[in-house]
């Protein structure tokens, strides 16, 4: 495992992974999505990375200048405080964690590719075959080492200057789309729902929108009704 400070293996998923973890396929407001997005930010970032950094001074298995580090530390820091099955289970937390990351990250990809090429098929097998020999060859190296723990540094801080960038070119419009969702809720609306033509200037698609809004509905007879338009 890598052999760096716990809190700073959780800066990396922070900054990179949850950026766009809990987005939804199907949503009536963005502002309701970035309000999601915000809490759990707020959870893994303040919560989870501050506990874990808690455990480990708390428990006493770290010293300075200790050969244990990373996730080794922290799994021992786990066992100290609330006994051996602490390893096991940061070992499976980390499990799900690692799978979950890959295939969200592919995913992600899977979608830029998609945007400067459309449905290419030939394209996804490539990119698909990349991802498979990248995990494997992930899997078996020593991120102690400098080269693999340089890459892995440089490709997750990448991925964060490329969402601050787009955080910081969308700033005003996700403020005035917020705004608007606040404006719903303070009116008593317990489902806000987006409506594009309120922001003409975005040149949004609004037919996609108001698909987003009615989705099929199942009838009486068991079928599901068409989509509004």
């Amino acid at each position: 495992m890598r052999s760096a400070w716990p809190s700073r293996w959780c800066r990396g998923s922070c900054s990179s992974v949850t950026s766009g973890g809990c987005s939804a396929r199907w949503s009536r407001h963005p502002g309701a999505q970035g309000v999601v997005q915000a809490l759990s930010v707020f959870i893994d970032t303040l919560i989870i990375c501050s506990c874990t950094a808690c455990i480990i001074l708390l428990s006493g298995v770290y010293q300075p200048g200790s050969e244990l580090k990373g996730i080794a530390l922290t799994r021992a820091a786990v066992a100290g405080v609330v006994g051996e099955w602490g390893r096991s289970f940061v070992s499976v937390a980390l499990m799900l964690f690692a799978f979950t990351s890959i295939i969200y990250n592919h995913y992600l990809g899977e979608n830029s590719l998609n945007f400067f090429s459309n449905e290419n098929r030939t394209l996804f097998t490539i990119y698909r075959v990349l991802t498979l020999v990248l995990v494997m060859w992930g899997s078996q190296q020593d991120l102690s080492t400098v080269f693999a723990f340089a890459f892995a540094d440089l490709t997750m801080d990448l991925l964060a200057l490329v969402n601050l960038a787009a955080l910081a070119m969308l700033f005003r419009v996700g403020m005035r789309i917020l705004r608007d969702y606040d404006r719903q809720i303070a009116a008593g609306v317990e489902a806000p729902v987006f409506d594009a033509a309120q922001f003409a200037d975005l040149n949004l698609d609004r037919e996609a929108w108001i698909i987003e809004q009615a989705p099929p509905a199942t009838a009486k007879g068991g079928h599901a009704s068409p989509a509004r338009r």
